[in-house]
């Protein structure tokens, strides 16, 4: 708690004086003599010290924040002024101060009106440092953002302080997505099929975030010899993340042929259409289960009407295909489910090896006619055809081992390979987006050498990764900022609304120049 502070003549006569140093240095001898490498340098260290000061003038007019009216807290009681209080503020072009006047009473926590009219976070650093903080972290590990962060801005935030913004950061996930779903209207324009996809990706976690089961297996491994892996393997260390997207296309009508064409030569025809409006996601937290009914949850909002064809595309996970399946039936959607086409590819192509050891032509050969019979169809029959032709050549038991996996893959999976019908109506028949999304939203940036998650840690950067990937942070950090906006400060007053303040002179209205005619512009893709 401090005094009153003095009233200034000039608050930006600091900010005059290092411009003014700047261009002196510009125009000096020795500037002359400096490459344009480092005059770059120096001339960003000083702007951003001028910025700073810039800063520091416009809040130091804002001082000392009185209100217009009674304060009143969201008690109603009628709060009194007290001292003038400052505290710091970490921007990004380097700490400055905020004197404000504070309100209260008897047993009462000080409200600060000019924190809420400027939204001032509780802590130190500044939203925007927040924001800075939260780029960094969904692209690199928390070492590199704290030193790309110090590089490149005038903030300095230590490595614990970094991980706890990124957890603030992206406390508003769930509910920025709620927000939308109520808000969201149908895009009429947008391709008739709507895809749901989803899969699963291990993630290294500290061994008190593992689930419970994978606890139990690390402490047993741990007594036994198998405690000692080979290079790479992670053994009872991952925790599954549950990895979901969504997307409308357009249809892409195709034959059995065009997709395995005889020749390997470029084919001729309309390009492939793109994935649109797509929104991908993955949680620690969450169970698969509440990862899958968020999904339908999403779809529900692009499709109110049931307008569009539904389909979802799974690797073979049974547990997801029976939820998924559950999840239609309930909510009366006739959803097409489909199992992606290149992991049957794989069970035939070792099949193919188990009738044709080392001949890679005849291999090639067989695989191709028995996908195309997949392709169009029929699966069951592939797989009593493949069985009985082992049996005809008298194949030991551990030689059409591989034969008869890919048969008992595809019967038990034969309801999900209708990839004929999916063809004649433009569905994707291939888990490639979903693929892309487990390597580049979880693996590319979780699984760094000698990383160590915490759950609350790990679901905030996957949370912010899935913003960036599916072109959602800049909104999102819209919302975030309204969302700490109303958090701490709107509801502390009553009727939710922060009273007013006038500086303490009329230095805002006084020297009309340049500076008054100056707008704040975003630059496209900007929050």
């Amino acid at each position: 708690m401090s005094a009153l502070p003095c009233p200034v003549a000039n608050q930006f006569a600091a900010a005059d004086q290092a411009y003014a140093t700047i261009t002196e240095f510009l125009r000096s001898e020795e500037a002359r003599q400096v490459k344009h490498s480092e005059l770059e340098r120096q001339l960003e260290g000083m702007g951003r010290a001028l910025l700073r000061k810039l800063l520091q003038a416009h809040l130091d007019l804002r001082q000392p924040g009185q209100a217009v009216e009674p304060v009143r807290d969201a008690a109603g009681t009628t709060l009194t002024p007290t001292a003038v209080q400052t505290r710091s503020l970490e921007s990004i072009f380097g700490t400055v101060e905020v004197a404000r006047t504070g309100y209260g009473a008897a047993g009462k926590p000080s409200l600060h009106p000019l924190d809420g009219e400027l939204n001032l976070p509780p802590e130190k650093y500044s939203l925007e440092v927040r924001r800075r903080v939260a780029l960094e972290a969904a692209k690199s590990s928390f070492d590199e953002g704290v030193k790309t962060l110090e590089a490149f801005t005038g903030a300095h935030v230590p490595k614990r302080q970094f991980e706890q913004e990124v957890i603030r950061a992206a406390q508003d996930f769930e509910g920025f997505y709620a927000d939308r779903q109520t808000r969201g209207r149908a895009d009429p324009q947008s391709g008739s099929i709507l895809v749901l996809t989803v899969d699963g990706k291990g993630v290294v976690m500290r061994p008190e975030d593992l689930r419970e089961a994978t606890q139990r297996a690390a402490a047993a491994r741990a007594k036994s010899f198998t405690a000692r892996l080979g290079g790479g393997r992670q053994l009872h260390a991952k925790r599954m993340a549950a990895v979901a997207a969504i997307y409308t296309v357009a249809p892409w009508v195709r034959t059995p042929e065009e997709i395995l064409p005889a020749a390997a030569l470029p084919q001729k025809g309309p390009p492939r259409p793109r994935p649109e409006h797509k929104r991908v996601w993955a949680s620690l937290a969450q169970t698969p289960e509440a990862v899958i009914e968020e999904m339908f949850d999403e779809a529900a909002r692009r499709d109110p009407q049931g307008e569009k064809c539904w389909a979802a595309l799974v690797d073979g996970n049974l547990s997801q295909i029976e939820h998924l399946q559950q999840l239609a039936e309930e909510r009366n959607i006739p959803l097409i489910l489909i199992v992606d086409f290149i992991h049957v590819a794989q069970y035939v192509w070792k099949a193919a090896g188990a009738f044709f050891p080392d001949q890679e032509l005849a291999q090639d050969r067989w695989t191709r006619a028995h996908l195309l019979e997949i392709l169009r169809g029929k699966a069951s029959l592939v797989a009593a055809g493949m069985r009985r032709s082992a049996t005809l050549r008298k194949m030991a038991a551990a030689e059409r081992q591989p034969v008869d996996e890919c048969a008992d893959y595809l019967l038990n999976y034969s309801p999900y390979l209708q990839y004929d019908k999916a063809l004649v109506e433009g569905i994707p028949i291939a888990t490639g987006v979903i693929e892309g999304v487990c390597r580049h939203l979880v693996k590319d940036r979780m699984n760094l050498t000698g990383a160590r998650w915490s759950l609350t840690g790990a679901e905030a950067v996957l949370r912010l990764r899935a913003l960036r990937c599916s072109d959602d942070f800049d909104a999102y950090w819209e919302f975030h900022e309204q969302q700490e906006y109303e958090r701490n400060h709107a509801s502390q007053y009553a009727n939710e609304r922060v009273p007013e303040t006038v500086a303490s002179s009329a230095a805002f209205l006084s020297q009309p120049s340049r500076r008054s005619r100056l707008k704040i512009v975003k630059k496209k893709g900007e929050s």
